[in-house]
């Protein structure tokens, strides 16, 4: 007897650190972090706290500390409360004496620089994402951020060229739960109106986007340089790159 087909993809989602964006999720720090913290020292000197960089580093690296542990439970906050735990672990009273306007100050320096310096987005990204909307899927994005907000990467995606070919964007700051809890995932398909088994995720990490999508009963896509599965990953397809995805996604729903 044979097997029913597949059902047609009627959405795909994308990741957005190592997929959309080549550089990896770490770059967010190594990149940015000396200017996130030059313009936040600035920030509190203007208004009489005096730091020095070497506390205020190792405030970013205790904030840091305290994001994992939440992170850790698949779950996630504003990049406003990454700023809070960093200000307080130079001096728990400092949040509650600085005023509004200052602390929304440091959170548009903590949160900015990616705009600044933008990552490099995958060259083939424009051309694949017109591809696949030519065809009538709809198309998304389920990402963790790592210190960049969701609010910022849609002004980097805006930049190269391709932030209007999403119609659902679901970032991690925004929606309160990470990857590879399915419900991202998930709460992504309920506003597309589809099922996971007509909806493919793309992306990178074996666990955050093979894992999470698999167990959210989507198809999944990965994306590596080698254009093997990396382990622990059992994915439906491995692409290097975004313009082998309309073909990767032919062949595995003709």
């Amino acid at each position: 007897m044979r097997r029913p087909a597949p059902p047609a993809v009627k959405a795909v989602t994308l990741d957005c650190w190592g997929t959309l964006l080549v550089d990896s999720p770490s770059s967010d720090d190594s990149r940015y972090r000396r200017q996130r913290l030059a313009v936040m020292q600035a920030l509190l000197a203007a208004t009489g706290v005096r730091v020095t960089f070497r506390d205020l580093d190792q405030a970013y690296g205790e904030s840091g500390r305290r994001l994992a542990q939440i992170w850790q439970r698949r779950r996630d906050v504003p990049v406003s409360q990454h700023v809070t735990m960093l200000v307080e672990a130079l001096d728990p009273a400092l949040p509650a004496r600085l005023d509004a306007t200052i602390m929304r100050a440091l959170v548009r320096a903590y949160a900015s620089p990616a705009l600044e310096v933008p990552p490099t987005a995958d060259e083939g990204a424009r051309a694949a994402l017109d591809e696949l909307a030519a065809r009538g899927i709809g198309l998304g994005v389920v990402s963790n951020i790592m210190r960049t907000p969701g609010e910022v990467l849609r002004g980097i995606f805006d930049r190269a060229g391709f932030l209007a070919r999403f119609e659902v964007l679901t970032f991690s700051d925004e929606c309160g739960i990470r990857k590879p809890d399915p419900e991202i995932f998930l709460l992504t398909l309920r506003k597309f109106g589809v099922s996971p088994e007509q909806a493919v995720h793309v992306g990178d990490d074996p666990v955050l986007d093979v894992e999470g999508a698999r167990d959210a009963g989507m198809g999944v896509i990965q994306v590596t340089a080698s254009g093997r599965a990396t382990a622990p990953a059992t994915p439906d397809a491995v692409i290097t790159r975004l313009s082998e995805l309309p073909a990767a996604l032919t062949r595995l729903r003709p």
